[in-house]
């Protein structure tokens, strides 16, 4: 096959086993590859209403037939689980050399289930004794170097943290706790290389793409990433009013000058770095005072800056720093942190942190990372830390199917709003994008309806093909047309005759392919909505006197998403056969048939 492999390697850690399972090629061409092929693999893998934190449980790795080939930012690979977070699915993205050594193995994905005995490794086929558990994801990358590439996990990890991350090359797998579950495998490595080449089906034009692409890569559509970073968004969203502030008490920081201007914009100590196989360079990565470097960009710099009220920039980069080091999503670490601060305000938590301090946001994140003293609740999430200390805390915790919100104010940005709200992984802007729909002309952001929800699928429909192909979504404004270029560049890496319109129906297949999952693992109607600040609250807003958002307009605009995505109007997609095109339906069957009789054929 071209682009593909045509199987994937499942490793079963609980008899130290390793078999590479074929996979369909029907089912390549409808999943592709990343979040598509991963949820598919993920639904095929886990058993019905699996504790993330199980043996059972699988982590899928997904590759993509772009993996491995010239074009820019196609280095990267989606990490997909049941999250112990949200108790439903997450899919994350990185960018890595372990992306092109795991995809030379031969395969298009990695399952992993299983735990072993001990603390291990996975190198080589098999499992090996660590003495790495303590340690940093970094160290222990470094202390693998030259065995392979390295995915691993910090103490957090280790300790069962919800929100633990995966690190890969000082890139990290961040949000939904899939750290947690490596941790609960005793998996703290896995180790892979290889020499299997991804055959093209038309190399010289696979070449001319790669080129066209990386020109157009370095244009003014990624021009802000490569100057500073997505740190440009920090000030800009201030003044709309937008940037969460305080545990979203506010949506502008009076802070921002010292932290933006006098700090982190400056870029004192700050070096430009790029990922594996990209040419736009979009890493910015800041001196910290114990002289380790830090990535610093908008999520991570407004989570554990204004959200937490610091307005020291020293202050910002040492806890990205220490969240990496430990093994922390840096969002749900912040957001987390954020409501613990307003809880203690309120007098509902104490020997809590505290707004501006940031003494005592590094050591809750310590604390969190060891669950030592309140760190082992706030280890748990803002959700369930919130229905721990009851008293009407959930009205506060900011976060939907318990995943904190990113740094995007849901009641100036309604399409956003929405997007958090339907978002199956939860609160969540890399699926959708939906904030580019507020600040563009096509919606009203203070005022959204059917149009917004239109919008909305739209954006998530594409989110879902670039993470599919797998590609970087900053290259977005780089494409005419996402569906028709993608086609092609399909094309002439398979040798597949891909259409415009065959991946738009791939793109709703996997959104509704990840809905699916979720509703088959306990999903519910209410679970689709923000906590009651965000109704019962206003903040300002420039040009309005304020920005709100209605119960009943985010109802509109949700059940508006769910009439024009063919679902019921509660939310619930249809079976399979009754909406998906042939091709999908087909092969999702043809998939799981042959899963049921194949026999796995142990690796040599």
């Amino acid at each position: 096959m071209y682009g593909f492999h045509g199987a994937y390697l499942r490793i079963d850690l609980t008899r130290d086993e390793s078999t590479r399972i074929p996979l369909d090629p029907g089912v390549l061409r409808a999943h592709l590859g990343g979040v598509g092929l991963g949820a598919w693999l993920l639904d095929r893998e886990a058993p019905v209403g699996v504790d993330p934190l199980a043996p059972e449980a699988p982590i899928v790795l997904a590759f993509s037939p772009l993996v491995g080939t010239p074009l820019t930012t196609s280095a990267k690979f989606a990490v997909v689980a049941k999250s112990p977070l949200t108790g439903m699915l997450s899919d994350g993205l990185s960018s890595s050399d372990f992306a092109l050594a795991g995809k030379a193995m031969g395969v298009d994905a990695i399952v992993i289930v299983g735990r072993c005995a001990e603390p291990s490794i996975w190198r080589a086929g098999r499992l090996e004794a660590t003495d790495q558990w303590g340690a940093s994801a970094a160290d222990t990358e470094r202390a693998l170097a030259g065995t392979g590439r390295v995915i691993a996990i910090g103490i957090a990890g280790e300790n069962g943290v919800r929100f633990a991350s995966l690190s890969n090359g000082g890139r990290h797998a961040g949000r939904g706790g899939i750290g947690a579950v490596m941790g609960a495998k005793r998996l703290k490595a896995l180790v892979v290389a290889g020499d299997v080449a991804t055959q093209l089906a038309d190399p010289a034009r696979v070449r001319a793409q790669a080129l066209d692409l990386a020109r157009r890569s370095l244009g003014e559509a990624t021009a802000k990433y490569r100057e500073l970073g997505t740190l440009a968004n920090l000030p800009v969203f201030d003044r709309l009013g937008v940037l969460p502030t305080r545990n979203f008490q506010s949506g502008r920081f009076d802070g921002i000058a010292r932290l933006v201007e006098g700090g982190l914009a400056a870029g004192h100590g700050s070096t430009r770095q790029s990922c594996a196989r990209c040419t736009i360079g979009c890493e910015h990565r800041y001196a910290a005072a114990d002289g380790s470097t830090a990535r610093v960009e908008y999520e991570s710099a407004f989570a554990l800056g204004p959200l937490c009220g610091i307005d020291d920039p020293a202050a910002v980069v040492e806890a990205i720093g220490r969240c990496d080091a430990l093994g922390l999503d840096t969002i749900s670490a912040g957001g987390t942190i954020a409501f613990a601060m307003e809880c203690g305000e309120r007098g509902w938590l104490a020997d809590g942190p505290r707004f501006g301090d940031a003494r005592s946001l590094l050591a809750s994140l310590d604390a969190i990372a060891a669950r030592r003293g309140v760190g082992d609740l706030l280890a748990e999430g803002s959700r369930r830390a919130a229905l721990r200390i009851g008293r009407g805390a959930l009205a506060i915790a900011a976060q939907v199917k318990g995943l904190e919100m990113p740094g995007y104010e849901p009641r100036g940005l309604h399409a956003q709003a929405l997007g958090f709200a339907v978002g199956t992984r939860g609160a969540d802007h890399n699926r959708s994008s939906a904030y580019e729909i507020d600040f563009s002309e096509k919606a009203d952001r203070l005022h959204g309806d059917s149009r917004t929800a239109l919008l909305t699928i739209e954006s998530e429909d594409r989110a879902a093909l670039i993470d599919s192909l797998i590609l970087c979504k900053f290259l977005r404004g780089a494409f005419a047309d996402v569906y028709a270029e993608s086609a092609e560049l399909l094309e002439a890496v398979t040798g597949m005759d891909f259409s415009a319109a065959e991946l738009r129906d791939l793109a709703t297949r996997v959104v509704t392919l990840r809905k699916r999952f979720n509703v088959r693992e306990g999903w519910k109607p209410a679970d689709d909505s923000l906590p009651d600040r965000f109704f019962d609250e206003a903040v300002e807003s420039p040009g309005a006197p304020t920005a709100r958002l209605s119960r009943e307009r985010l109802g509109e605009m949700i059940r508006a998403y769910y009439v024009a995505r063919g679902w019921s109007p509660d939310g619930y997609p249809p079976l399979p056969r009754e909406r998906e095109d042939a091709v999908g339906a087909e092969a999702d069957a043809a998939g799981r048939m042959q899963a049921e009789s194949l026999r796995p054929e142990p690796l040599g």
